[in-house]
């Protein structure tokens, strides 16, 4: 599912896969135009939401969720996790900052409406060395590992 990069469509979005499917974990995945490496957030932020989206707008009161906590931590330990598998040819780093825009937006989202069971992953753009399928396989690796903490075998 693509989401928008519209604060508003992202959280409708977001908590209709909450709502509906209900699932055990789920997994963000947002474009960082400006790294060459794959960046698992930690945690999302209710406030500092100032910029506006691609549609002109930015949340009311320039926060996520009205009266909800400052920041949400992942059930996911990424630091854990970051040490814990390697991708060849592509360096893997911890974040606890997911940049204050739609893409935190949508974590913090999804973290308040999962009670924690959520991930996002900061994925650099494609390139000659960062290829659609390659960064399938990294994506598999780290969503596999993902799996194993939450208790689930292989899929």
């Amino acid at each position: 599912l693509q989401l928008p990069v519209v604060y508003q469509k992202a959280k409708e979005q977001v908590v209709k896969i909450w709502t509906t499917l209900q699932p055990l974990l789920t997994v963000h995945v947002g474009l960082a135009s400006s790294t060459t490496l794959i960046i698992l957030e930690q945690c999302g932020k209710n406030k500092g939401y100032q910029d506006r989206d691609a549609c002109g707008f930015h949340p009311e009161g320039a926060c996520c969720v009205l009266d909800g906590p400052e920041k949400i931590e992942s059930a996911i330990n990424m630091k854990t996790l970051q040490k814990s598998i390697s991708v060849e040819g592509i360096d893997i780093i911890f974040s606890r900052d997911a940049g204050r825009y739609v893409c935190d937006y949508t974590y913090y989202t999804s973290l308040y409406y999962g009670s924690g069971r959520a991930a996002f992953i900061h994925v650099p753009p494609l390139s000659k060395s960062v290829t659609a399928d390659f960064l399938g396989k990294a994506l598999q690796t780290i969503i596999l590992a993902m799996l194993e903490q939450c208790g689930v075998d292989h899929i």
